[in-house]
């Protein structure tokens, strides 16, 4: 018997030991369901593949592709192939055919493949491209949007026939009106008038030679932007050769664009006041279109409101959304209201909802929120207002659909597997995995987390996860590095997807991993992620510090081997950690933030200055920006001290980073700093893959520079 017993217990130790770990290349296997759409019992869906380049060794690219689930949910097909790729995929209302956009010739543009046969063609043919296909409620009409530069609007002789300029001034300074936006048949002349030189001087900043700013928002995601650009929405029937029709029109920006449940009009989202120049205006309205005469009316404004969304119920009777403050650190509210704009409440509900699903008797709503580290599906009675949660915090469930069964498709993380498709029953008792997207991850040892709390000094309960090193031996010591998120609203959790593959292979290489949600980040609540106002450093840092010290008091931890890293806010909290604490023996800060007053000139996310603490030519006393600036104890920091960012990172800014590594080399410290040619801001989550891979081998390689054996 007692043989048995150890034979029993053997078994999976054997199988454990047969399982490889996770590899850096690894990223590249993982499969993405990026969106799910069903229709009378079909369903498809959009996956993201990473796929070695034909033409570069060691590069890869990322490529999107249609599937469609049989019948029976058991198995799938492939309807687009390739590298040309497809994205935006939507079912027809009759589940006949889809709507899919590609680029054609660096524009996109709009495809309908029938299912019953047939090959994709192309429905859309637009000067500015065409994007976010929408069926009508019976199938015949598709809406779309399209995103058109301000100079482009002025002068197109079709959407602006009287040649009409903004409401808004363009705020150049010494000119009372906008006239000079206008090509006019003033011949370019550098020796010439004046009028002539100035032609020669629009003409060189049409032709690239060079960029005139006087917009306050000119920093896009990857270069410097001094366009304004207007997102106008189209209607188009599902026919060859047809022709759209413009829904709007003028200077202003329309979005979230759905047809009303009748498919009579078209609810939208614009600005409260086009008369204000679109950098300085936040304040939006819900609006109304009638398809038969374009007649516009609003639904509903708040002052200093912005809604974020909206769905309409089935009868279009109802209509739910999420309002938050314009222009202030502020929190999405869950909130509803009649179609007319009437009735309008908020629901207790202290988290931030989307991906709602409403019943076909709309009693009851369902949508996803973050909290507690996942991404749960929660249900609302309509009249009680109640809500419940369905589902686990351990996984985040995203691409909620229902279909006509009463059933449930969706796809789900999970630290098990990065990404299936899940069918679960209507009041999701019951689910079944319906695909096998990763099943290498099978052959995978995998860490699970091991979820931890404790009560900081505020009184809030902190959540944090230790994940153990893979292969641990009994009696040995194993390093343990401090994983941080950013946001600073981010939240980390077994259901967060993005840090799946690098928690993974830092298990797989020996290192404990810590992950903490300290003050100020989201699926906690309001009060919880502004706990941190005019608080980004020791608050933070005292959460952080005190998960990790519980983490290195496990028997596993050698607590003389800690390493730290973060990146976007995280690499900020990493500098100012490590000049005010010298417990890790490395450290390496990503994309962050070291100076407060700078990165108010300099990244795209530069609101977080004075929505969190007030303008830097204020009271410091009060805003206590230099304060909470890691900048300034750069010369506290001793840790050997990694930096990176990408060269075209213009949400945080190159010059953050490169006023610490060069301060710090002035100051005979141990720093490297790192670039990536080409990289932005979303380097580890949507980059080139052969520089995700490069990143994540270089935090490892420079650790072991200073804990290795």
């Amino acid at each position: 018997m007692k043989k048995l017993i150890t034979l029993i217990f053997l078994v999976p130790l054997i199988a454990f030991s047969q399982l490889e770990k996770i590899k850096a290349t690894d990223l590249t296997l993982i499969k993405t369901v990026t969106s799910i759409s069903a229709a009378k019992n079909k369903v498809i869906y959009s996956l993201q593949t990473i796929e070695k380049s034909d033409e570069k060794p060691l590069e890869y690219d990322y490529v999107n592709n249609i599937f469609l689930l049989s019948e029976d949910k058991k198995s799938s097909s492939a309807l687009t192939r390739g590298k040309e790729g497809a994205a935006q995929a939507e079912l027809s209302p009759d589940g006949k055919k889809i709507a899919f956009v590609r680029k054609v010739k660096e524009k996109s543009q709009i495809f309908i493949l029938p299912l019953e046969g047939g090959e994709p063609w192309q429905l859309t043919n637009m000067k500015y491209g065409a994007s976010s296909p929408t069926f009508s409620p019976d199938g015949s009409k598709i809406l779309f949007s399209t995103s058109i530069k301000l100079e482009d609007l002025a002068n197109d002789s079709t959407l602006n026939p009287n040649k009409s300029l903004p409401g808004f001034s363009l705020e150049k300074p010494g000119f009372e009106t906008d006239n000079y936006i206008l090509n006019n048949k003033v011949k370019p002349n550098p020796d010439g008038s004046l009028e002539e030189i100035r032609a020669y001087l629009n003409k060189n900043a049409e032709d690239k030679k060079t960029r005139v700013f006087n917009r306050l928002n000119f920093q896009g995601e990857a270069g410097l932007n001094g366009d304004i650009n207007f997102n106008h929405i189209y209607e188009i029937d599902v026919q060859e050769n047809a022709k759209p029709r413009a829904l709007v029109s003028g200077f202003a920006s329309y979005n979230s664009a759905q047809y009303s449940a009748d498919g009579k009009s078209i609810l939208a989202i614009t600005a409260l006041n086009i008369l204000e120049h679109p950098d300085r205006e936040q304040e939006n309205k819900i609006i109304q279109i009638n398809l038969a005469d374009l007649s516009q009316k609003t639904v509903l404004e708040q002052k200093n409101k912005a809604f974020r969304g909206f769905s309409i119920s089935p009868s279009g009777k109802k209509i739910v959304s999420v309002v938050a403050d314009a222009g202030v650190l502020s929190y999405g509210q869950f909130c509803i209201f009649n179609s007319d704009g009437s009735g309008f409440k908020t629901i207790k509900f202290d988290r931030i909802p989307g991906n709602f699903v409403w019943s076909k008797d709309e009693k009851t709503l369902f949508f996803t929120a973050q909290s507690n580290g996942g991404t749960p599906v929660f249900k609302m009675d309509v009249t009680s207002e109640k809500i419940t949660r369905i589902t686990d915090y351990e996984s985040a469930i995203t691409a909620l659909n229902r279909l006509e069964t009463g059933e449930w498709i969706y796809a789900k993380h999970e630290v098990a597997n990065p990404n299936e498709i899940y069918l679960a029953s209507a009041d999701f008792s019951k689910a079944s995995q319906v695909s096998d997207l990763n099943g290498w991850v099978k052959n995978k040892k995998l860490s699970f987390p091991e979820k931890r709390t404790f009560k900081n000094s505020a009184k809030q309960e902190i959540e944090f996860w230790i994940m153990k090193p893979v292969d641990m031996e009994a009696g040995k010591k194993y390093p343990l590095v401090l994983q941080l998120h950013g946001g600073p609203t981010a939240m980390w959790g077994p259901g967060e997807a993005s840090m799946w593959h690098e928690f993974q292979y830092f298990t797989a290489q020996g290192y404990g991993v810590v992950y903490p949600n300290q003050r100020g980040s989201g699926g906690y609540g309001k009060d919880f992620m502004v706990s941190n106002y005019r608080d980004w450093g020791k608050g933070p840092q005292e959460d952080a510090l005190k998960a990790t010290e519980i983490a290195a008091a496990q028997s596993w931890v050698d607590t003389s081997r800690q390493v730290i890293t973060g990146g976007s806010y995280a690499g900020y909290l990493t500098a100012w950690i490590i000049a005010h604490d010298h417990r890790f023996k490395a450290a390496f800060a990503q994309r962050g933030v070291y100076d407060l007053s700078t990165f108010m000139g300099e990244g795209n996310a530069w609101r977080l200055t004075p929505n969190y603490f007030g303008l830097p030519w204020e009271d410091e006393s009060v805003t206590k920006i230099r304060e909470n600036s890691p900048y300034t104890y750069v010369d506290k920091i001793t840790t050997p001290f990694l930096i990176k960012h990408g060269d075209n990172d213009l949400r945080t800014g190159v010059i953050q980073s490169e006023m610490m590594y060069k301060s710090l080399k002035y100051l005979g410290r141990e720093v490297e700093y790192v670039r990536y040619q080409g990289a932005t801001h979303e380097l580890s989550r949507s980059g080139n893959v052969r520089q995700r891979i490069d990143r994540i081998l270089r935090i490892h390689e420079f650790f072991q520079r200073y804990i290795g054996k």
